[in-house]
């Protein structure tokens, strides 16, 4: 199969560190430009990645006819604009995670889709993809631990940078948008349903004005689910799911970076580990995509991208 020619939009850390070198190891994809709003970083960035094209500004970038998909790295406030003008220009769309910053965004984006039936957009989140959450969604449907009654996630890390975005309202910080995204994700894939209530606890920081610690229950009708998540505690991530014969544990749930990982599994006093070898989400995530957009398949539907804002909106108006 003919490998994807793909352009990146942005110079953020997690594309020129984490996905951009993933998806070059990848039998699908080939990444041919990078932009910048600075010519010279975005030729920086492609010389450091051995990046044939580097472009001054998003614009030249989609004007590029040999370039047929994205990936958007850009700050949480920018997603939906360049989702949009990137599909104007005729590129399918891989944007990271959460896909909006709130639900109305994301339902106007969803509305948008419609005028280009033929393009592809997915939310970003590579844990799916991931050796280890087949596994676990397999263990779960054969009953290994018994009917699954409740999960708890938990995700943080330290990060108090002023002129980090993550800190910053305007463009979509808080621990909630970052990291809070993948633990509703999760809960709402493994039970394969929508909460029907929802209950929130945050945190704000004096200074920076976003969450900084931010809790939610969410209840569904199979059972329900928990999670923290922070910005300024022990980086740290865990997910423990638990049924009436048993819990699975997953000690790396949402970045192994490519190194092996392990998921263990307890039945009474018995315990089993499952170890994984080497897989980089980032990889098996654009390659994904790219045979998507070559054989016409099916990715994640952006209605669950929607799905998951919706559950954020409600934690944040349920929130004390």
């Amino acid at each position: 199969m003919k490998k994807v020619s793909w352009g990146v939009l942005g110079t953020a850390n997690i594309a020129l560190k984490k996905v951009i070198p993933a998806m070059q190891s990848g039998a699908f994809c080939s990444i041919d430009a990078i932009a910048s709003r600075s010519l010279d970083q975005a030729r920086k960035a492609a010389e450091s990645l051995r990046i044939p094209k580097a472009y001054g500004s998003y614009e030249d970038l989609l004007e590029d006819p040999q370039i047929e998909a994205v990936y958007v790295p850009l700050p949480n406030h920018l997603h939906v604009p360049w989702i949009i003008k990137s599909l104007a220009a005729g590129k399918h769309v891989l944007c990271e995670k959460p896909i909006s910053m709130n639900l109305q965004e994301a339902a106007f984006l969803s509305e948008e889709i419609k005028k280009y039936p033929e393009l592809k957009v997915a939310e970003a989140f590579a844990y799916k993809h991931h050796p280890q959450w087949l596994k676990v969604q397999q263990l779960l449907k054969e009953g290994v631990i018994g009917d699954m009654v409740t999960m708890h996630t938990h995700f943080s890390y330290d990060q108090r940078d002023p002129r980090n975005v993550r800190n910053q309202v305007a463009f979509g910080g808080g621990g909630l948008l970052d990291v809070g995204c993948y633990a509703i994700s999760l809960a709402r894939l493994l039970f394969s349903e929508e909460p029907i209530r929802v209950r929130g606890l945050m945190e704000f920081d004096p200074q920076f004005n976003v969450d900084r610690v931010a809790s939610g229950i969410l209840r569904f009708e199979k059972g329900s689910a928990t999670f923290t998540c922070g910005t300024q505690m022990d980086r740290y991530q865990c997910v423990q799911i638990y049924g009436t014969k048993g819990r699975i544990a997953i000690l790396d749930p949402f970045g192994p970076p490519g190194l092996e990982t392990e998921v263990k599994v307890f039945q009474g006093e018995q315990m089993e580990a499952i170890t994984f070898e080497k897989a980089n989400a980032y990889t098996l995530q654009g390659d994904a995509f790219s045979e998507a957009i070559r054989t016409n398949g099916r990715l994640t539907p952006l209605t669950d991208a929607l799905a998951n804002m919706s559950v954020i909106d409600r934690l944040l108006n349920a929130a004390i």
